[in-house]
């Protein structure tokens, strides 16, 4: 913040406040590495290292902690030690391009405390920290010799809990076990060594537990604590969404046994079945087919070209005006995003741009019965197809999708199986289960309006991390009928489906991939099945 002097009159002034925003950027080497809170179990013995960029002076002021009580304090923490900072994130650096580091998490809100509890509420996993080191003080008057146990006591009492709560900068990160010195030497290779502490490890027992002197001061079942700690967006969300679909997540924590996600596949996907047709140096022209508002026009068009074709960017306005026209193309692929700014309803609207223009409706009905053709409808794209099914060889049972049972918009990773199908995009697929993105407001596969469930094709559904099909909620985050995401054709030439696998067709698009997983993630496959069968 600095000053600036306004005048007024002509012999007074005052000072005006001007805030100074400060942002910055930097590339990144390798999106690979990226490091997360999320306790890592499977990897034998393993500590937890406290990096203490305070020094441990843990200045309370303004912390949770104090709001929570009705207090403000008097001193806050700051960045008394610039050199800390530059040589920290150096370190971690360094730490992690040697890939020493399994799990990485900040101190901030909440403080220690908060920390690790976000890292075992991520890692599924109990806690064991041990708060000797961090409750001493050098610099103490500890008072009259005569009650040095009480006051000794309470002075450990009042520096564990400044220990835990105070927000000073610095971070914990999980190492194994083995690798302690290595690291150590690090962080002491850039001065930091005096301020870092092992603290703990995970444990096995779901406990998240501190000791000190000896004894335990505390200790909570992580469940308990991660309802606790959820229990506020919980409130929220039944107030603002479906209440049913709320309690649902929410009690979803009590789950103590739920595997995480957990990978099936039917195929090898390094398996390039495309590989041969690009040989050929032929490349068919596919239709990226958009219109106002959507955003996944770019990563489509570059799977696209990964599999095989030409993409070429098609808006709605240039087969309006004549600058296109879909006779010129093999595949068309209606994409997702936020078509119309993602009013209600935007993928029918798109729809009637085509059903209500007399020209377009001829334009698209003919090359869906071209019988050699293909098309692909993703999100406001499935959206948009359903809505033409009239047009659509084979789609009459199609459903109609409409808002999500839980009454909000869903941004997840979630779980799917491929279904056995006629769809080309899926082909040598069936029985394949992978997480995968999804983003929409209004997935809900709606039969009672249109279409028929009993005769529809199912290409895809939802299912939950032990492989179940699922209609519980947030495994099946729009709530459709027998976790139908996704139908088909009978000659497999059309699909549509809710998730995004064009946003995942690599693996480090994900959020999260079995470590063994290379370059390209199972949704890959489907385009280049797309490829193969234009042959």
């Amino acid at each position: 913040m600095r000053t600036t002097w306004n005048e007024v009159g002509t012999d007074k002034a005052v000072m005006s406040p001007v805030s100074l925003i400060v942002s910055a950027f930097a590339p990144v080497v390798d999106v690979r590495r990226t490091l997360t809170p999320q306790l890592q179990t499977g990897a034998g013995d393993t500590a937890l290292i406290l990096i203490d960029l305070g020094r441990g002076q843990n200045r309370m002021g303004a912390s949770a902690l104090a709001q929570v009580i009705g207090q403000i304090g008097n001193q806050a923490p700051d960045l008394d030690h610039p050199e800390d900072l530059k040589a920290f994130f150096a370190a971690i650096q360094q730490l992690n391009a040697e890939q020493k580091l399994l799990a990485y998490h900040d101190r901030s809100d909440g403080g220690l405390f908060g920390a690790l509890c976000e890292m075992a509420f991520a890692g599924h996993c109990g806690v064991s920290v041990n708060l000797d080191i961090l409750a001493m003080s050098d610099t103490e008057d500890w008072g009259d010799a005569k009650n040095w146990a009480t006051q000794v006591e309470a002075r450990r009492e009042e520096m564990s809990v400044r220990a835990l709560f105070s927000e000073e900068l610095g971070a914990v990160i999980q190492v194994r076990s083995e690798q302690r010195s290595e690291v150590m030497n690090v962080l002491r290779s850039f001065d930091l060594g005096a301020h870092s502490h092992i603290i703990g490890k995970p444990n096995t027992r779901d406990q998240i537990e501190f000791t000190r002197d000896g004894r335990v001061i505390y200790h909570q079942p992580r469940i308990d604590l991660q309802r606790l700690w959820s229990s506020t967006s919980w409130h929220i969300a039944r107030l603002r969404d479906n209440p049913e679909y709320a309690d649902a997540e929410y009690d979803r924590i009590l789950d103590s046994a739920d595997p995480g996600i957990t990978p099936k596949l039917s195929f090898d996907p390094l398996d390039d079945i495309a590989a041969p047709f690009l040989s050929l140096g032929a490349r068919p022209r596919v239709a990226i087919l958009r219109e106002q508002g959507v955003n996944s026009h770019v990563e489509t068009a570059y799977v696209m070209h990964r599999s095989g074709f030409e993409a070429v960017d098609v808006h709605m306005s240039d087969l309006i005006g004549g600058r296109a026209r879909l006779d010129q193309f093999k595949g068309l692929i209606a994409v997702g995003g936020f078509s119309y700014g993602d009013v209600l309803g935007a993928g029918e609207g798109w729809a009637k741009t085509i059903l209500f223009n007399a020209a377009l409706t001829e334009q698209f009905a003919g090359f869906f019965g071209r019988g050699d053709t293909f098309a692909l409808g993703v999100c406001n794209g499935c959206q948009m197809m359903s809505n033409l099914k009239a047009i659509i060889p084979g789609a009459q049972a199609w459903p109609k999708f409409t808002r999500n049972k839980s009454e909000r918009f869903e941004a997840r990773f979630s779980m799917v199986e491929v279904a056995d199908s006629p769809s080309i995009f899926f082909d040598g697929m069936a029985g394949t289960q992978s997480a995968i993105a999804i983003a929409h407001g209004e997935g809900y596969a709606d039969f009672s309006q249109t279409g028929d469930i009993d005769e529809a094709l199912v290409a895809m559904r939802f299912v939950d991390n032990r492989g179940q099909v699922s209609e519980t909620y947030p495994y099946n985050p729009n709530g459709s009928p027998q976790g139908i995401t996704s139908v088909t054709t009978a000659d497999g030439r059309f699909t549509v489906l809710m998730p995004h696998a064009e946003r995942v067709f690599r693996t480090v698009q994900q959020s999260w991939h079995p470590a063994q997983w290379g370059e390209d993630s199972p949704w890959l496959r489907m385009f280049r099945n797309a490829r193969r069968w234009v042959a």
